[in-house]
């Protein structure tokens, strides 16, 4: 072996501080869900025999978790684990605001995640998703003449897409941009015609899923996602 590549693959060791030992194992047992929202983490006596560590470091790492937003504070140095926030909700809000993206690029991040995310509601769904499939299409269809209530349930199919491929990362990344599809699918209805169409292929992409058919499940949302994102050109381009 050279010594070029013997110092390549060298590199300092980093000591980690105690406090940050606590709380990734107190980070653990919440990701693990032994602690759920609204638990109480044991008190602070309790946690330095459990880790065999000092008060101050428990302390720390109490603080530590606090910053972060995953554990609150109920005085008298109680603490149970806070509600959970979806993070990418606020910063890809952010993200929009300061134009470091905008809606096209919104587009082509839902042709990545949804179609494939079609693919996989159609091997791993269950009989219950079909059945908040279909009552959101139904409801679609029902609220032809009203933005809200048509958009709400259009909304409301696509998250249940996610929710069907059983993958949790897929569920929060759809929440995270939950609030930019309902802007983007109110302009969209606003084009005679469309929001028939948007029921027509949500009927295509929800048999598809029935027949436990990924291609076509994929093809499927991949049309539609095409049709609403050049129909939100159209009318967008129509306003300037």
């Amino acid at each position: 072996m050279s010594d070029h590549a013997t110092t390549e693959t060298v590199g300092p060791i980093t000591r980690r501080k105690v406090y940050e030992l606590v709380a990734d194992q107190l980070l653990a047992q919440i990701g693990r869900k032994h602690l759920q929202p609204g638990d109480p983490l044991p008190p602070e006596r309790e946690l330095t025999q459990t880790y065999g560590v000092g008060r101050s470091s428990v302390r720390e790492a109490l603080r530590m978790l606090e910053s972060r937003g995953l554990i609150e504070s109920r005085g008298n140095g109680t603490f149970v684990v806070a509600q959970w926030r979806n993070p990418l909700n606020q910063s890809l809000a952010l993200l929009l605001a300061a134009e470091e993206g905008n809606l096209h690029q919104l587009f082509e991040v839902r042709r990545i995640l949804e179609c494939e995310a079609a693919a996989l509601a159609a091997a791993r769904r269950s009989d219950e998703h079909l059945e908040q499939l279909n009552a959101s299409i139904d409801e679609m269809a029902g609220s032809v003449e009203s933005e809200e209530r048509f958009v709400a349930a259009d909304v409301g199919f696509h998250l249940t897409v996610a929710e069907a491929t059983g993958n949790r990362v897929a569920v929060h990344l759809m929440h995270a941009i939950r609030d930019q599809l309902m802007s983007a699918f109110g302009t969209v209805y606003r084009i005679p015609g469309s929001a028939e169409r948007s029921v027509a292929q949500h009927r295509a992409i929800a048999a598809a899923i029935a027949l436990r058919r990924p291609d076509e499940a994929r093809a499927a949302m991949h049309e539609h996602i095409a049709r609403v994102e050049s129909e939100f050109v159209q009318i967008t381009a129509s306003a300037v």
